[in-house]
């Protein structure tokens, strides 16, 4: 993680209507949403899934099944 410059970090934690993120890091939740992030990736790179061809319901799981068991190899 590169260091932030004292002015920006001092500028992120000034309260008003126009602070930033906050100025903890959250590792958990980077975690998770870094999963979350790369399981939609891995959707998204099958053709099927990405342009909504499926009309059921039951058809688009079993693409959704069928992606991760392609990508666990």
């Amino acid at each position: 993680m590169i260091p932030q410059p004292a002015d920006q970090a001092a500028n992120r934690k000034r309260p008003g209507s126009h602070s930033g993120r906050p100025p903890a890091f959250d590792r958990e939740a980077y975690k998770r949403r870094n999963t979350v992030e790369r399981c939609v990736n891995q959707l998204k790179r099958w053709r099927g899934l990405a342009s909504g061809y499926d009309k059921t319901a039951t058809v688009h799981l079993a693409g959704v099944h069928t992606v991760f068991i392609r990508s666990a190899r």
